[in-house]
Order: structure tokens, then sequence, then C-alpha cells
């Protein structure tokens, strides 16, 4: 009997219990449950026919298209596993995950195949390359088994290989931003039971109308997929190849979503187009995670879509995406909700000692859906999963209902002279001024204090703001041990490829002016 765990047979279960409807919408085009579903088993015999077994990993490199929902129902249909990488990887960065993780077959889109084959070179478990949306061209890439996605589906179709819910679903790399990106493990059961823990959180009766502009090979973006499969209504979802802040507008309006998800970066760049000429009163709730949201930027969203509540929630991709989550119609602003179903939170001091409620501390997980562990990594394993419980590196604090608020990366702390400077901080009153779009905080190396606060802003278009006014205004709000003593001016903020604030790239920027 097939487990039910399996996420080919939740797919299957899903499509059956909600029946043949339209189902998406991609630039343009509608496509139809039916068909997808039958495009996935035909996928998953090409598959099959290629050589991949159960247990293969596949790497999954594609901009956002139908075809990426259809791999992934394929890899699992044919027993192998979902590696997703999202589309901006450089061709090092993807090299090192292909031979780490011993993929036999990449899936990619048209503008990613050069990345692809210039990263595939000295691969040594690399088999074929299968790309979608063009047709390959032998005689640009006369030596690489290039093979168009149309002829992986012209296979028969496929039915389910038996795999077990413990057993390997995913394995997703961590964006590697103290070393060499790590693999994730993450079997059928972490992504079932997350995605409908997560599900049951989110979900409004009634409200099945989505756009979707996240990557799909993020983690945040895959949970939204697998959480999709639990539902009982038919839904249909807009997706986009990748975020445009006027298309998302459009597209809402066209289509009338009720609801969507977002990372900040995504609503700051929303906040920069004129919301107010769009109609966009259909939409009911936005999920947004991935990153921190100043609630400054939250209210001014909500106060320009009248209609809209956000709901802020959080997660890892060790924990499959999600750990906590607000619920609509109960949320705290400025939390990122209550844990969801099945996961339990701790905040852990010096020694992995349990804090009082309301003092800051690593965060700490246990849950169905915490990783089996990091791939040929059992050290860093051993570390992070100690005592039974995921330690997550962040820092923050629950209150006495249970709401969870994260301060900031451990890693990111800043220590100045003995007082510890958490950058969201900085980060969250800079962005209330006015004039300001982005900000980004770390820490610069001083042989006196041991760190100095320096803070990297972008302006909006027209301010006249300058470093030490905004210097003064961050006085105004903030003890004099967290005050920027710095400010950079910078035409815009750097971002990793999932729109977080990429600190790494503003140490380097640091780090070169010395």
């Amino acid at each position: 009997m097939a487990d039910p765990h399996n996420l080919a047979v939740l797919a299957e279960r899903g499509q059956a219990r909600r029946g043949d409807h339209d189902a998406l919408l991609f630039e343009g085009q509608t496509f139809r449950a039916a068909g997808l579903a039958e495009r996935a088993r035909r996928a998953a015999g090409g598959l099959a026919e290629l050589g991949v077994g159960p247990g293969d990993r596949v790497v999954v490199l594609m901009a956002n298209c139908p075809e990426v929902m259809i791999t992934y129902n394929a890899i699992w249909r044919a027993g192998a596993v979902v590696t997703p990488v999202v589309f901006l990887v450089t061709p090092i960065e993807l090299h090192h995950i292909l031979v780490d993780s011993g993929a036999v077959i990449v899936v990619t889109t048209g503008e990613l195949l050069d990345t692809v084959l210039s990263a595939a070179k000295d691969a040594p478990a690399l088999g074929h390359v299968v790309v979608a949306g063009v047709q390959p061209s032998p005689e640009k890439h006369p030596a690489a088994p290039i093979i168009a996605f149309a002829d992986l589906e012209a296979a028969e179709q496929r039915g389910v290989v038996e795999r077990g819910g413990h057993q390997l679903a995913a394995l997703m790399y961590t964006g590697g931003t103290t070393g060499r990106a790590k693999g994730v493990a993450l079997s059928h059961d972490n992504l079932w039971s997350c995605g409908k823990s997560a599900w049951d959180t989110a979900n409004v009766p009634g409200l099945t109308r989505t756009i979707v502009p996240l990557p799909l090979s993020h983690a945040y973006g895959m949970i939204v997929t697998v959480a999709g499969m639990h539902s009982a209504e038919p839904g249909f979802t807009i997706i986009q190849r990748w975020f445009n802040a006027g298309e998302w507008m459009a597209l809402s309006e066209r289509w009338r979503p009720e609801r969507s998800v977002l990372v900040p970066a995504m609503v700051q760049m929303l906040l920069a187009e004129a919301l107010e000429d769009a109609d966009l009163s259909s939409l009911r709730y936005v999920g947004c995670g991935a990153a921190p949201l100043s609630v400054d930027v939250l209210r001014e969203f909500e106060r320009r879509i009248p209609s809209l509540e956000v709901l802020e929630g959080y997660g890892c991709t060790e924990t499959a995406a999600v750990i906590s989550s607000n619920p609509p119609g109960r949320r705290r602003v400025g939390s990122v909700g209550l844990p969801i179903a099945g996961c339990s939170v701790r905040v852990l001091g010096e020694g992995d000692a349990p804090l009082p409620q309301g003092e800051d501390g690593e965060i700490c997980v246990r849950s169905p859906f915490v990783m089996t562990g990091y791939w040929n990594a059992d050290r860093e394993t051993a570390e992070v999963l100690r005592g039974g419980w995921l330690h997550t590196g962040d820092i923050g604090h629950l209150d006495s209902d249970g709401y969870l608020y994260v301060v900031d990366r451990k890693k990111d702390l800043i220590l100045r002279g003995g007082f510890n400077v958490f950058p969201r901080d900085v980060e969250d009153v800079l962005l209330a001024h006015p004039d300001v779009s982005m900000a980004g905080v770390v820490g610069r190396p001083d042989p006196r204090l041991g760190e100095e606060v320096v803070a990297f802003v972008s302006l909006r278009a027209g301010a006249t703001v300058d470093a030490s006014q905004l210097i003064a205004y961050a006085r105004t709000q903030l003890a004099a041990t967290k005050c920027p003593r710095e400010i950079v001016l910078v035409e815009s903020i750097p971002l990793t490829s999932v729109g977080k604030l990429d600190r790494k790239a503003l140490r380097r920027l640091i780090a070169a002016e010395r």
C-alpha cells in the first residue's frame, strides 16, 4: 500500500479530490489541473527512461513556469529527490551543488542553460541536461547531453514508485552565508507535515485565488506548492516568471486574487509603485517571510492597500521553511506569529539553558518538519541538532500568549564596546524615515570598540537627505550605543537570490575600503 505521506501520492489524491479545473495562469495561458497531472506522469516516465531511479538527485534550476511544478511531481513519482536551486546561482556555486549532491540530471530553462553547461564540467555523476522552453541547439553545444523537456514528456505515463515517508524527498542547499552551501536533507514526512500545518494555519475557506511571485525553487516557494496540495477546494494560482512589481499589480487587478506570498524586498519594491492607481481591493491576505519585515513598512503597505492584512511568518530551510505564522484575523503586528501545529519552540541561552518568557535568546525548534540532517556533514548535523532541538541561530523571544518575535541573526550581532547591537533595530529606525527606501546594517572592525555600526542606505526617488542628516535622525531614535557612526548612501542595497538583505556583500564592501 502506498505511503500517504509520499508527496507523489499526495499530489495524485489531491488532484482526484479537487477534480479537473483551471488551476494555473502563466504569461497569459491557462492550464488545467488534469493536463498538468498527465504531463507529470509522462515526465516521470521520461526520467525513468533516462535511468533516474529511487533516491537519485535531480537538480531543478528553472525560472518560474508550469514545468517547475510538473518536474517536482515527476521526480517524486519516479522515487527520486528534488534538488532545487534558485535561478541567480553562479556557475561556481552550481558546480559545488552538482558535485556535492551527486546529481544525475539537471532540469533547466533556456535562459539558464549556459550557466548549467558551464557548471556541469567535471560533475562526474551528471548524465543529462533537460531544458524547457526552447529547442536545444546541438550546433551551439555539440558535446552537451541536452534533451528537450517536450521529449521527456513524450514517454509513456508511469505510476508512483513506492517510497516511504521517512525517505528523502528534497535536498535543498542553504545560501552558504558562512561558507560553502550545505545540503539540507528533507524527507517526504518533513515536507508533507509542514505543508499540512502551514495550510491549516493560513487557509481561509472560499479564498482560492493566489498570485505567487516567489521563486518556486526556494524553500519558501516549494512549501507554498506543497501546502496547496493539501487543499480541499479547487484553486487558481497566478505565477510570475520572476517578480516584477508593475506586472504583479497588473495581474492582481486583472485576475482578482485574494492572496499573495511575498518577501520584504518585494513589499519595498511595490511601495515604490503607484499602488493607489490600481484596483487591488480583491487582496485580503499577504503572507510575508524569508526575512524580517519592518512594522513601519507593513503599516504603510496596508495603508495603501486598505483591504489587505499582512501575515508575517518565520522559518528556515532546516524546518522545511515554516516554524511560525500569524493566523488570519489573529495576527500580532511585530511578531512572526504562533508556532504552527506540531512545532514546539524554546528560547535558550548560554549552555542551552531555557530562558524566562520575554527574554531574548536562541530560537530552538522541535517538530516533524526538522530536517533529517545536513548532506555529507555529520559533525555539523550533530551540532545544530544537539539535545534533540534544532538550533536556528536566530535570536528572539516568546510573549505570554506564545507569539514569537525574531530580533536578529545570532551571527549578525554587532558587539560594540561590550554592548550588543542588533542590526534590525537600526534598520527599522532608518526605514521609518520618509526618504529611505532600503537599509542594511553591519559591523566594521574597530581597534578600540571591537566593532563599529555602519549603515548602507538607498533613498527614494527625489529624496534630498544626506548621510549626516540621517545620522542626526538616528540619534533621536536610538541609544548612543546603537546609533550608526557611518552611513553610506548607495544606489541599491544588495539582496540575495531570494530577496533577503545580503550582509555578506555589505561586509565585502567594507573590506574593500580598508
